[in-house]
C-alpha cells in the first residue's frame, strides 16, 4: 500500500538526515615520539654476543638460566597470582563495557508496559445498591531510537573499544612484571642463602684462629690482645648471619605471596641448585627502540590516548540536537461495560536541543581535551621511562660483568694472602694482625664477589623486563582459573563473554569503532 504524502516526506527527511551523518571530534593519531625511531642504547653493541647460536625468545627469557625450578615457579605464578587474575577480570569488565557502548547503536528504548486497575464505587454511605465496579486495563509497546547523527555513539564504541584493548595489553604488562618479580626474588633468595653460607664458612675459619690464639695465650706464647682481636673478628662475622636470615625469610615470604600462598616454606626451593648460575649471555634480535615500542605498558598508554580522544567527539555532540525516531502501539479497554476496547498507534521523529547551557558544553569539551593532553603526556613519559629502564639495566649488565672478572681474581688473591699470613704467623715471621687482615679481606671479597654475581643476574632480569619480555597471548579459558569462571557463571549470566576468543590488539589503536566485537 502506498504511503501518504506526509509519510513519504518524513521518510525522505529521515533518509537525508542519515546520509548527512557525521562524526564529531578528532580522529585518533598515536602521539609521535620524534627520537624513538633512531634511538638505541649506546651499550647495545656490548650486550650482543656473536658466539650465541640463536637469540633469546623474549616471551620466555628466563629459560636462559636453564633452571627447572625457576621455570616451575613462574608457571605456578601465572596460574595462581591474584594480581594477574585481577588484570584478567578487568578484561572481562571492559568487554562488558564495550557491549554496553555498542548497544547504543541500536534502538535505545524497546519497552513493553501494561497496567490493570480495579475500580469499585459505592454510593449512599456504603450501601450495596447503586454500586459501580469495573476493571480498566492497558498494554503497549514503545520504541525509541536516537539516531547517531553526530557520531556520539560511534565515538562511545571507539572509546570503549580502545579501553578494551588497553585492558588486554595491561594484562600482558602484569605478566611481564610478574615473571621478573618471581625470577628476581628467586635468585635473591639463593644469593642470600649463599651469603649465609659464606659467613658461616668464614666464621669457622676464624673460630680455628681463635682456638689457636687461645692455646698460645694460655701457653704464654702470645698476648691477650691477639686473643681478644681474634674473638672480636669471629663474633663480628657471626653477627652478620641473623640480618641475612631475616632477609632470607622476607624474600621467601614475598615469593610465596606472588605464588598466592601464605608465608611459609616453599617446597620447590629445596630442589634449587646450591650455586648461582654462571653469568649467562644477553642477546636480543631487535634494536631496543623497536622492542620499546612493543612493550605492553607503552601499548597500554597508547590505547588510553585513543580512548580519551574519542571522548572529545562525545562532548562536542552535545552542541547539536538529538534526533530520534519514536513509535508506540497500545491497547486499552474496560470490563463491565463503559468505553470500548481501543488500539492506539503512534510514531514520528522528535528532537531535543540544549540551546542554552551557560558554557557547560564548552567547558566539558575543554575538560576532555585537557584529559587527552594528559594521556598524551603520560604516553610520552612512559616511553622516556622505558628507554631509561633499558639503558640503566644495560649499563648494569655490562659493568657488573666487568666487575665480576676483577672480583674473581680478588677473591683468589685474598685466599692466597690468608694462606701465606697464617703460615708466617705460625712460623713466627708475622704478627697476628696480618692474619686478621687477611681473614677480613677473604670474607669481604668473597661476599662482594657473590653479591655482584647476584646483582648481575638481577640486572639481566631487569633488562629483559625493560625490553618488554615475558608475556604471551592468553586464551580466554586461561585468563582466570576455572573455579572463578564457574563462580561468575553461577552468579550471573555471562553469555559467551567467558568463552569467546579474545581479539589480538592491533600494532596501533584502530580508528574503526567496534573492531574488537
Amino acid at each position: 500500500m502506498r504511503g501518504t504524502f506526509p509519510t513519504r516526506l518524513a521518510a525522505l527527511a529521515v533518509a537525508g538526515l542519515l546520509a548527512a551523518c557525521t562524526t564529531l571530534g578528532p580522529d585518533y593519531q598515536e602521539p609521535e615520539v620524534s627520537w624513538l625511531a633512531d634511538w638505541q642504547s649506546d651499550l647495545y653493541g656490548q650486550l650482543r654476543e656473536p658466539q650465541r647460536e640463536s637469540d633469546v625468545d623474549l616471551s620466555f627469557w628466563w629459560q636462559v638460566f636453564d633452571d627447572t625450578t625457576l621455570n616451575g615457579l613462574i608457571e605456578t605464578a601465572r596460574r595462581e597470582n591474584p594480581s594477574l587474575q585481577i588484570a584478567g577480570l578487568r578484561i572481562l569488565e571492559s568487554r562488558a563495557q564495550l557491549g554496553i557502548a555498542g548497544s547504543n547503536l541500536y534502538p535505545q528504548l524497546q519497552q513493553v508496559n501494561g497496567a490493570a486497575t480495579y475500580i469499585d464505587t459505592r454510593r449512599n454511605g456504603g450501601a450495596v445498591d447503586n454500586d459501580d465496579s469495573f476493571t480498566n486495563y492497558q498494554a503497549g509497546f514503545d520504541i525509541g531510537w536516537e539516531l547517531d547523527f553526530w557520531g556520539r555513539f560511534r565515538r562511545g564504541v571507539e572509546s570503549a573499544d580502545a579501553a578494551f584493548f588497553a585492558s588486554i595489553t595491561n594484562q600482558q604488562d602484569v605478566q611481564v612484571l610478574l615473571a621478573a618479580q618471581v625470577a628476581d626474588l628467586y635468585f635473591s633468595y639463593r644469593t642470600t642463602h649463599a651469603l649465609i653460607d659464606i659467613a658461616r664458612k668464614n666464621a669457622e675459619i676464624q673460630k680455628r684462629s681463635l682456638d689457636m690464639t687461645e692455646r698460645l695465650y694460655r701457653g704464654g706464647q702470645q698476648s691477650e690482645l691477639d686473643l681478644q682481636q681474634a674473638r672480636t673478628q669471629y663474633l663480628t662475622t657471626l653477627s652478620s648471619v641473623p640480618p641475612l636470615e631475616i632477609r632470607l625469610t622476607q624474600t621467601r615470604n614475598a615469593l610465596a605471596t606472588l605464588l598466592a600462598r601464605p608465608p611459609g616454606d616453599i617446597p620447590e626451593l629445596a630442589a634449587a641448585p646450591k650455586e648461582l648460575p654462571g653469568v649467562p649471555g644477553v642477546s636480543v634480535d631487535e634494536i631496543p627502540a623497536r622492542l620499546l615500542a612493543r612493550r605492553p605498558d607503552v601499548r597500554t598508554a597508547a590505547w588510553q590516548v585513543a580512548a580519551q580522544s574519542a571522548q572529545i567527539g562525545i562532548a562536542e555532540a552535545d552542541y547539536y540536537p538529538a534526533i530520534s525516531l519514536l513509535g508506540s502501539i497500545g491497547w486499552s479497554g474496560t470490563s463491565g461495560g463503559g468505553r470500548p476496547d481501543s488500539t492506539v498507534l503512534g510514531g514520528g521523529p522528535a528532537f531535543t536541543w540544549n540551546v542554552f547551557d551557560h558554557g557547560r558544553i564548552a567547558d566539558n569539551i575543554r575538560l576532555q581535551d585537557a584529559r587527552l593532553q594528559q594521556t598524551i603526556e603520560s604516553f610520552q613519559n612512559r616511553v622516556l621511562l622505558a628507554a631509561q629502564e633499558i639503558d640503566n639495566a644495560a649499563v648494569t649488565v655490562v659493568k657488573t660483568r666487568e666487575l665480576q672478572a676483577v672480583l674473581v681474581q680478588s677473591v683468589a688473591a685474598a685466599e692466597r694472602s690468608l694462606e701465606l699470613a697464617t703460615t708466617l704467623y705460625v712460623e713466627g715471621y708475622a704478627d697476628f694482625s696480618r692474619v686478621l687482615d687477611a681473614q677480613r679481606s677473604v670474607f669481604s671479597q668473597s661476599t662482594d664477589e657473590l653479591a655482584n654475581r647476584g646483582n648481575h643476574i638481577s640486572a639481566i632480569i631487569s633488562l629483559y623486563r625493560a625490553l618488554g619480555g615475558g608475556w604471551v597471548e592468553t586464551p580466554i579459558d586461561q585468563l582466570i582459573p576455572a573455579p572463578t569462571r564457574d563462580t561468575l557463571q553461577q552468579r550471573s549470566d555471562w553469555g559467551d563473554l567467558l568463552t569467546a576468543p579474545l581479539p589480538v590488539p592491533p600494532a596501533g589503536p584502530s580508528s574503526n569503532p567496534g573492531s574488537s566485537k
